[in-house]
């Protein structure tokens, strides 16, 4: 151990004791430390990475007692040689031909990608991601100092295969759903790790071979995925500028559907749109999921398409992410007694109950009033960055075409001027500072390259504009770019096909 595989960051947040030991154990993963092989006693680790010796000194105490390290008598510590850590093995690859045993294989599917580093983007245009400077972090703090307490601790610590915690329901029943125009009883609500378990899990109860789901196009790709890979097929659903079309006579089973907000454009489903897809599943006898994603932070909104369901065909899907954050995964799903008891015992097959601490925590915040008060800011920083850009779009963004008409909330739908491809775009403006949401995993293949989603969750207002005028500069570079280069190239092939003659 010479050199030594291992460094720290003194800039880092993270304390040195859990940098080095997570350096090491990754070292020794990675095979840079075999079996067998000594390691630097403390004092010289200490003496090499310019830290106190009891750091070096408690790391490797922690990393022998999880058997990453041997100490053996008065020759020192080693890389252990039986097993890594829990029973890891580091040594060897496997000899398992894993593309003939893997059944599907989602990791090819055209995901929603965003950088790890966006917190380095002067404009990072992203969606889904929470504003830290909004959010009342001394709240969720005191929030969560209290689900520590005896009494919150001992509902939680339980093992509660199946259960809920009744406080998050009572608050999600009382003070969420009646604002989007819902009245549930507790029985017709489960607990998800965000709304798309939802999806997950309706998939396995609804879908399946032999079933026909309609699916916005455009529109969430995931939903789509999750319930493709069930086996169902997916029939496209055209939208206009009210929202999704649903024919007579397809033969759906379920329609995936995003009213409140379309997603991706953000056109709000008129209330006659509303009524008459109401009716089209009543005479064609399908269901719809109502994903309501946007329905909490939406600053132009109108009651859940639920409001208006008198058949119980309507199962919602509603998300805690958007406001609290999309690591807390907490979302909720609203559906008929039979259908939510099926998905409570499913959901304990895949990983029992969703985490009570967190549920506890969520309700306490919710039941103190800080919610409410988080949403109002959240929705009056969304709508002033939303008018900001639709403000400037015109001037800085000409060529930019935006849905008509354009309903406000936490993006914006675009498409790209002629000439302009948005794969290019999206990789010229990260090159200057701008970070884009790639349209493409939300379109037909045949419109890849064509959208952009210019997300306003995190951008702050002051960014903006500066961020729209160099994007507009890089835009105009690329479209002038693309007009010399097709010129060129018809010019060849005009040439080509007069020689071929």
């Amino acid at each position: 151990m010479d050199r030594l595989p291992v460094s720290i960051d003194r800039n880092s947040p993270e304390p040195l004791q859990s940098q080095l030991r997570q350096a090491l154990i990754a070292a020794i993963h990675a095979g840079k430390m075999a079996p067998g092989q000594k390691v630097l006693s403390s004092r010289a680790l200490a003496e090499k990475l310019g830290i106190a010796r009891n750091t070096a000194t408690a790391v490797y105490d922690e990393l022998v007692a999880r058997g990453y390290l041997e100490a053996q008598p008065r020759r020192g510590l080693f890389v252990a040689t039986r097993g890594q850590g829990k029973g890891q093995s580091v040594a060897g690859a496997s000899v398992v031909d894993w593309q003939a045993r893997i059944g599907v294989t989602p990791s090819k599917l055209n995901h929603i990608r965003k950088p790890l580093n966006w917190q380095d983007y002067p404009y990072p245009f992203i969606f889904g991601q929470v504003d830290p400077r909004l959010f009342p972090l001394n709240a969720w703090r005191n929030s969560s100092r209290d689900t520590l307490g005896r009494a919150s601790l001992d509902w939680w610590a339980a093992d509660r295969a199946v259960d809920d915690d009744p406080m998050l329901i009572e608050q999600i029943r009382t003070r969420i759903l009646p604002e989007r125009g819902i009245y549930a009883r507790p029985e017709e609500i489960l607990i998800t790790l965000g709304a798309q378990e939802g999806f997950y899990l309706l998939a396995q109860l609804l879908a399946g071979a032999g079933k026909r789901v309609g699916c916005e196009m455009p529109g969430y790709p995931d939903s789509r995925f999750i319930f493709e890979m069930s086996g169902a097929q997916s029939v496209p659903l055209p939208i206009d500028e009210k929202g999704a079309r649903i024919a007579s006579g397809q033969g759906l089973d379920l329609a995936l559907l995003t009213p409140g907000a379309h997603c991706p454009s953000m056109v709000m489903m008129p209330g006659p749109r509303r009524d008459e897809i109401l009716a089209r599943a009543s005479q064609d006898d399908f269901l719809i999921i109502e994903d309501d994603y946007e329905g909490e932070v939406a600053f132009a909104r109108e009651p859940a398409l639920k409001s208006r369901d008198r058949d119980g065909r309507v199962i919602y899907l509603g998300t805690l992410s958007k406001t609290l954050a999309p690591g807390v995964r907490l979302g909720f799903l609203v559906a008929p007694e039979p259908l939510v008891k099926e998905a409570r015992w499913l959901r304990r097959l895949v990983h029992r109950s969703v985490p009570l601490n967190n549920q506890r925590t969520a309700a306490i915040f919710l039941a103190e009033g800080h919610y409410l008060s988080l949403l109002r800011k959240l929705r009056a920083a969304h709508a002033d960055r939303w008018y900001r850009v639709m403000e400037h779009l015109p001037d800085l963004l000409p060529g930019f075409r935006a849905p008509d008409p354009c309903h406000g909330g936490s993006s914006v739908w675009l498409e790209l001027p002629a000439g302009v491809d948005g794969r290019e775009l999206i990789a010229a403006a990260g090159a200057e500072g701008i970070l884009l949401e790639n349209g493409d995993p939300f379109v037909a293949p045949e419109q890849a390259g064509r959208f952009i989603r210019l997300g306003l969750s995190l951008i702050q207002t002051e960014a903006i504009v500066p961020g729209m005028r160099l994007l507009g500069e890089i835009a105009a570079r690329l479209a002038q770019e693309g007009v010399s280069g097709p010129n060129e190239n018809a010019a060849l092939d005009q040439s080509g096909a007069q020689a071929a003659s």
